[in-house]
C-alpha cells in the first residue's frame, strides 16, 4: 500500500483523501500536491515511488519534471520586466529582439507571443535537437520563421516554440537566460525548489516519468465510429502536417527524452522546468499575495496579466481554449477552482494554478504521464480544495 507522508491543516483532511485516491483508483505511482490558503502552506503531501525501476521513494524533496506548467514560471517573468517597465507587452517584439521583424513579423507585439496568437507554432524545417538545446540555433531559426496564420486573427497552443520566443526576449530585455532570470528572481527569493535547467548536484533528486497510453488509439478508430465531438480532433492527430503534430515536432527527432541528463540541463521554457509541487504552489501564493515578506508582482499587475487575451477554437488543440498573457484560464474541461483562477497545465496531469478569490494556490506533480481525457487525478484534487474553501 502506498504511504503519503506530510501535512494537512484541520479542515483540509479532503484533500489527503483525494490524494490517496489518486493512488488507489487513478493510477498516481510517485506524486506531491501542495496547496497555500492566504499565503500560508495548509497540505504538503507527498507519497509512491519516484522511480519504477529502482524503487525509490518519493521523498519530501523529490523534484519532478512538470513540462508546460513551466510556462507559469516564464510568463512571470514576463510580468515582473513590464512591472519595471523594461518591457512593455504591447511594443513590438523586433523592438527588443530586432532580427525577429523578418519574413511580415515586424509588427507582432510582445503579447501575442506570450498568448499564442503569434502564428509560430512550428518551423519550417525541424532544427536539430542538439541545436535546439543550445539555445541560439533556435532563436535564430524563429526570428527568420514565417507565422502560419495571420499574427492576430486566431489563437493556437504554441507548446514548443513558446519557450524560446517569450524567453529570447525575456533574455533581450533582462540580459540574462530565462531559467537564470527564474533563478535570480523568482526561486531565490521564495527559496523554491524549481529549476529551469537543471544543475548536475540536483539530478539524483529527479523522479523518472513513467508513461501510459490511452487504452484506445483513437487514430486507429474508423471516422464514423467517433463522437461527432472527436471527429475533427482525431483527424487533425492523423495528419502529419496538421497544427496538431507540427507544433509539437519543432526539434529531429520530435520525441524529446526528457528523462535525459542533457534535456534536463537545458533551457526549454515552454516544458522542462523541475521542482516539487511546493515550489509551484509556493511561487503562486505570491502572485496573489505576500509570502514571508516577498510578493512577485503588484495587484494591478496581476489583473492586467490575467485577463483574457485570446478564447475559442484552438488551431493547435483542436478544442477550445482561454488564455491570458501567458498563463491559461479555466475553461469546462479545466476549471481549477473557480471562475477567476490562472496557471498552467503540464502534459500528462501536473497542474498548477492560483485563484485570487478564494486565496488558493495549488501545485501537483506527479511521475505517471497519462494521455487521454480520463486522467481525473489533478481535477479531483482541486474539486476537494475549492469544497474545502467554498
Amino acid at each position: 500500500m502506498t504511504t503519503i507522508d506530510g501535512e494537512v491543516a484541520p479542515g483540509f483532511e479532503p484533500v489527503r483523501e483525494a490524494f490517496m485516491a489518486n493512488f488507489t483508483q487513478h493510477g498516481d505511482i510517485g506524486a506531491a500536491v501542495c496547496v497555500y490558503w492566504h499565503g500560508r502552506p495548509v497540505v504538503d503531501l507527498w507519497g509512491g515511488v519516484a522511480d519504477s525501476e529502482t524503487s525509490r521513494p518519493w521523498t519530501r524533496d523529490t523534484l519532478q519534471l512538470v513540462y508546460s506548467a513551466t510556462k507559469g514560471a516564464i510568463a512571470t517573468a514576463a510580468h515582473m520586466l513590464a512591472e519595471r517597465g523594461q518591457l512593455d507587452l504591447d511594443a513590438p517584439v523586433a523592438k527588443y529582439w530586432p532580427e525577429f521583424a523578418a519574413n511580415g513579423k515586424a509588427d507582432i507585439p510582445v503579447r501575442w507571443l506570450l498568448s499564442h496568437q503569434a502564428g509560430l507554432i512550428a518551423l519550417d524545417q525541424p532544427l536539430p535537437l542538439a541545436q535546439a538545446l543550445a539555445w541560439d540555433p533556435m532563436a535564430t531559426e524563429l526570428a527568420a520563421q514565417r507565422p502560419l496564420w495571420t499574427p492576430g486573427t486566431a489563437h493556437g497552443y504554441h507548446g514548443r516554440t513558446w519557450g524560446w520566443l517569450v524567453g529570447e526576449v525575456i533574455r533581450r530585455v533582462s540580459g540574462r537566460s530565462p531559467g537564470r532570470f527564474v533563478a535570480d528572481e523568482i526561486a531565490d527569493p521564495l527559496a523554491l525548489d524549481f529549476f529551469i535547467g537543471l544543475p548536475e548536484s540536483e539530478r539524483s533528486r529527479v523522479s523518472r516519468m513513467v508513461y501510459r497510453r490511452p487504452a484506445v488509439d483513437l487514430t486507429t478508430v474508423p471516422a464514423e465510429s467517433l463522437p461527432e465531438e472527436l471527429r475533427e480532433q482525431v483527424a487533425a492527430w492523423r495528419d502529419p502536417n496538421s497544427f496538431s503534430n507540427r507544433a509539437f515536432a519543432v526539434t529531429d527527432p520530435a520525441a524529446i527524452d526528457f528523462d535525459s541528463p542533457m534535456v534536463q540541463a537545458a533551457e526549454l521554457p515552454s516544458s522542462n522546468g523541475i521542482g516539487t509541487a511546493r515550489a509551484l504552489a509556493r511561487m503562486y501564493a505570491a502572485l496573489i499575495g505576500e509570502v514571508d515578506g516577498v510578493r512577485l508582482i503588484a495587484p494591478e499587475t496581476l489583473a492586467s496579466a490575467t485577463e483574457e487575451q485570446a478564447s475559442g477554437k484552438d488551431q493547435v488543440l483542436v478544442f477550445p481554449s482561454r488564455f491570458s498573457t501567458g498563463y491559461m484560464l479555466p475553461t469546462e474541461d479545466n476549471l481549477m477552482t473557480g471562475p477567476n483562477a490562472f496557471g498552467h497545465t503540464g502534459r500528462g496531469g501536473s497542474l498548477a494554478f492560483a485563484d485570487p478569490e478564494h486565496g488558493i494556490a495549488f501545485g501537483y506533480a506527479m511521475n505517471h504521464i497519462v494521455s487521454g481525457s480520463d486522467d481525473v487525478r489533478a481535477a479531483a484534487l482541486a474539486e476537494a480544495v475549492r469544497k474545502v474553501v467554498a
